[in-house]
């Protein structure tokens, strides 16, 4: 048990998990912009922008960032 404990502590991969009303980031390198409409986030070298309504940052801990809001879509560009 510990070392799974371990294993989620150390853990420096990207992961974005989608749910009806949010988006839970973890590992992101950086926010470019925050607007009601439109998030942008840089991910390993890579820009996620986040379309939607009522875009809110409802959580933002060290790497890890919860988006709450009407959700439209999640673009990956590079």
């Amino acid at each position: 048990m510990l070392n799974r404990l371990k294993e989620y502590i150390n853990d420096n991969e990207p992961r974005i998990l989608i749910l009806n009303d949010r988006l839970n980031i973890n590992n992101y390198d950086e926010i470019f912009s925050l607007e009601p409409s439109r998030i942008s986030i840089r991910i390993n070298n890579k820009r996620i922008i986040i379309k939607g309504k009522d875009l809110v940052l409802n959580k933002m801990l060290d790497k890890e960032l919860l988006i709450i809001g009407k959700i439209d879509s999640v673009e990956v560009v590079k």
